[in-house]
């Protein structure tokens, strides 16, 4: 190829990039969401642009999607191939995109969080501390001693009190979510278990909770969790697509883990809580109800802390003292907040039930997002 030929095929590539790169600003814009520059948030770009290869070669697993954002800005959102399901069918590889739709499984609970503020700022439920069987009244048998104390709040902070199990793996039929989602009545079951702490005490992973506040939802709206999510947070938004997968022959979303929805539109979600509750200059949620949400209520044992349906702890980031929140699904689907170096990462991967991989998405972060840091 002569050096002629060699100048206009460059060119030709530069300018197709360039193009690429200008259609995916436009794009980023049409969906509220502000690009920026890695040099303008004070990045490396070129090791940022190393993390594509390191996901492609396997040394950081099956990831999906990755969304940068720093200081309101998004400087990185790249697409993975990779193996995939749907709540647990199956789908084989995936070719993942702008416009893919995928399970986000427990940030679901975010979701129904962020339903409950609405709710309440609506003023369909009066408060957290508004009973729950106050919403049951069919119940009312199951209505006797300390549980007649579980309150709204008891349920978004995950310290019910009752007994749970989702520590044994969700294809063992031991799973308390299992039972529930396999029983012909969720709310029912959950309120049936038993006491074995006073509601308030300790904290216990208990995605039934998040179930009975979807039905808390659905009660005091007349609107099921997806229908009130969709009219009062994803329309909002600017979400035009999502799915919300159904208990198996009813009518009924699984609230705990049933949302999918697009990568993008994740982030938005992100941005929204990042950004006190509001949206292109519109308050969507309440500000006092984000920094509620935020903080912690409870602690979790052997670390850390739990807020609304939020995960609460602490790092050290280069050699400084770090805060962070995430929103946390099964698969390494993650919302990660960091009030301190002003950003949040996104993450979507098909690492389903696998418990033990070190080179996950938090991984990812402290090798890449963070040494790549100029400006701290």
């Amino acid at each position: 190829m002569s050096n002629q030929s060699l100048l206009m095929a460059l060119l030709i590539f530069v300018f197709a990039s360039c193009e690429q790169q200008e259609k995916k600003r436009t794009t980023v814009a049409e969906e509220g969401i502000v690009f920026g520059s890695m040099a303008d948030a004070g990045m490396d770009s070129v090791l940022i642009n190393k993390i594509d290869t390191a996901i492609r070669n396997g040394t950081y697993p099956n990831i999906h999607s990755l969304h940068i954002v720093r200081n309101n800005r998004l400087v990185y959102e790249n697409y993975w191939p990779g193996n995939d399901e749907i709540w647990g069918d199956g789908l084989g590889i995936r070719i993942h995109g702008e416009d893919s739709l995928h399970d986000i499984r427990s940030i679901s609970k975010s979701v129904v969080s962020a339903c409950v503020g609405i709710a309440i700022q609506q003023g369909k439920i009066k408060s957290i501390d508004q009973k729950v069987f106050d919403f049951f009244p069919e119940y009312k048998k199951l209505d006797t001693g300390l549980i007649s104390s579980l309150t709204v709040k008891h349920l978004l902070t995950m310290s019910s009190g009752l007994v749970w199990n989702e520590e044994v793996p969700y294809d063992n039929p031991e799973n308390s979510e299992i039972r529930m989602t396999r029983s012909s009545n969720p709310v029912e079951y959950v309120l049936s278990q038993p006491l074995e702490f006073q509601p308030g005490v300790s904290w216990k992973y208990n995605g039934g909770t998040t179930q009975l506040l979807a039905a808390i939802i659905e009660k005091a709206t007349g609107k099921k969790v997806d229908q009130f999510a969709n009219e009062y947070l994803f329309q909002p938004l600017g979400m035009k697509q999502f799915e919300w997968t159904k208990y198996p022959g009813t009518d009924q979303p699984a609230a705990a883990s049933g949302v999918r929805l697009r990568a993008r539109d994740l982030l938005k979600f992100g941005l929204l809580y990042n950004n006190n509750g509001t949206w292109n200059g519109k308050q969507i949620i309440s500000k006092d109800w984000i920094e509620e949400s935020f903080q912690s209520h409870v602690r979790r044992p052997g670390g850390g802390a739990y807020g609304y349906q939020f995960w609460l702890w602490q790092d050290t980031i280069n050699n400084q003292p770090t805060p962070f929140i995430a929103c946390v699904g099964n698969g390494d689907q993650r919302i990660f907040f960091d009030k301190t170096h002003h950003m949040v990462v996104v993450t979507t991967a098909g690492n389903y039930n696998k418990w033990t991989i070190k080179k996950n998405a938090y991984a990812l972060m402290k090798e890449y997002i963070y040494p790549a840091l100029i400006q701290q």
